[in-house]
């Protein structure tokens, strides 16, 4: 899609925020002047004399545009779908809270003060507009890392009704239409029209061009530009695309893309068809290097990170392609079933070493000889992977099973175990949570069709005592000889033959 000439120069000039106090009366009587309470389009009727009965500068403006054939709706009036709620995600996908809270990004700047926001009916749906603080910062002063604000995205939250709504914007900035819902797919399509404000605009990198990208970065109000794909929304500052995106949006999406398309096919989503609607955010932080949290993934806005994550070269690259699919991958490990005590590092690493490789750079573990240290530390140490300090090496056994179904000509191994996973229930959380290895291993022969009990052994999956977990909480629990008896058994029920190789000494 090309961008017309008539939104650049709606862009110069967009219309402000209401120039009188908005009254409710004084907006529902010129409602009436309009086919709909969206206000997208006048009764035919209206002429340019019953311009001076409106009781709105807001709506008179909005009228006497619209007469003239100069009203241009692109961003200021959508229809926004649904989108399944993090409840849905977690209840269908076995997974956290980490896909995006700003899914109906709408391409308009409010500024502080009153604004006239028109929605279509809703059929009892709940619409909020959220107006995020992108480029909140640490006051002066204040360490970034010790800012008492946190390093959590704010943000103002409005609750939006159908029919005309006048809303107080307390700090200005993008805005963003937040509709949920646990059965997304029958939910109606909403009307939205922002009469007042200015035009940003957006990207989406599945229909415009890279023109189209400059453009937009040529004509930007705000500090901030979002950009999305089929996986990925960035929000990253219009200062640092200049500098590391002029001209290739389309190729950083397109990159962003292709990495969480990697992660969705290691899950097995792809191969299932439960890839979400929904996309993964990432944003601009001024607090620390590289995080994930309820809103995404956060990077540093100075010039070398954002050299890092928004240049398309750079991104499926090294550790900027890891730093990317390891906090991703927290947002897609599976929990409880993949990420037990212990495994919060661990499970999210899962997606890291494939996509990495599926993007042909080197096997991280190979690289950090992962392989020698986790059976000295671990193996030869006679203790359970999961009392192993370091969480690469704990990361091995389970990357030795990825390649030792590869050498079996099974690379959807992962893909259907977890699957499995997701259409059974979990054997434990909280405190219980350790119980999911004993039914991982159990999985894992069923998966590979073989008896990986001795694998296992080597690796402590079946070590007996009390454990101690330091898992961003303290987690205290004990592994029975009647646990490990118990899967031993379920294994051997199932009559698999052991493995010709000792899966222990896989490597790349």
């Amino acid at each position: 899609m090309t961008l017309r000439c008539t939104l650049m120069a709606a862009l110069a000039a967009s219309l402000p925020a209401a120039a009188a106090p908005l009254d409710a009366q004084a907006v529902t009587a010129d409602l009436a002047h309009f086919t709909d309470a969206t206000c997208t389009a006048l009764r035919p009727e209206v002429k340019a004399a019953d311009l001076a009965g409106f009781k709105t500068d807001v709506l008179r403006a909005v009228a006497e545009s619209m007469l003239a054939g100069t009203y241009d709706p692109a961003y200021r009036v959508a229809d926004y779908a649904a989108y399944p709620s993090p409840t849905e995600l977690g209840r269908t996908l076995k997974l956290g809270d980490g896909f995006s809270r700003y899914e109906g990004i709408t391409g308009i700047v409010l500024d502080a003060g009153e604004h006239l926001v028109l929605v279509g009916p809703t059929a009892g749906h709940r619409l909020q507009l959220l107006i995020p603080d992108w480029m909140r910062k640490p006051a002066e002063g204040i360490e970034p890392t010790k800012d008492p604000n946190g390093w959590g995205l704010h943000r103002q939250a409005v609750d939006l009704r159908e029919g005309a709504n006048i809303v107080h914007i307390d700090k200005g900035g993008l805005v963003y239409v937040s509709y949920y819902d646990d059965q997304a797919e029958k939910a109606p399509r909403i009307r939205v029209h922002f009469p007042t404000g200015r035009v940003n605009g957006y990207f989406d990198g599945t229909k415009q061009s890279n023109e189209d990208w400059d453009r937009l970065l040529d004509h930007a109000v705000s500090p901030i530009m979002d950009a999305r794909g089929q996986h990925i929304q960035v929000a990253y500052p219009v200062e640092w695309f200049n500098v590391h995106t002029r001209s290739r949006g389309v190729e950083l999406i397109r990159n962003y893309d292709t990495l969480l398309g990697h992660h969705f096919t290691f899950m097995g989503l792809v191969k299932y068809d439960k890839v979400p609607r929904n996309h993964i955010l990432a944003r601009v932080n001024f607090n620390y290097y590289m995080f994930r949290d309820g809103d995404g993934v956060a990077y540093l806005g100075t010039k070398s990170v954002m050299g890092m994550v928004a240049n398309p070269d750079t991104v499926i690259k090294g550790d900027p392609c890891w730093g990317f699919s390891h906090e991703t991958g927290h947002a897609l490990q599976m929990r409880p079933q993949v990420t037990w005590s212990g495994m919060t590092e661990v499970s999210c690493n899962f997606f890291s070493l494939y996509t990495l490789g599926k993007m042909g750079n080197e096997s991280r573990i190979r690289h950090q000889k992962n392989y020698a240290s986790a059976r000295k530390n671990i193996i030869d140490a006679r203790i359970s992977y999961l009392q192993c300090a370091d969480v690469f090496d704990r990361l091995v056994p389970f990357w030795q099973l990825q390649l030792y179904a590869l050498k079996m000509g099974k690379p959807d191994f992962y893909a259907d175990l977890m699957e499995t996973m997701r259409n059974r229930p979990d054997a434990g959380r909280g405190k219980e949570s350790f119980r999911n290895q004993f039914e991982f291993v159990k999985l894992a022969c069923d998966g590979l069709k073989l008896d990986l009990t001795d694998f296992f052994d080597k690796w402590g999956f079946f070590w007996v005592g009390d454990y101690k977990i330091d898992d961003y909480g303290k987690f205290e629990f004990t592994v029975t000889q009647a646990m490990v008896d118990e899967c031993r058994a379920a294994v051997a029920a199932k009559g698999y033959p052991k493995p010709a190789d000792d899966v222990t000494q896989i490597e790349e």
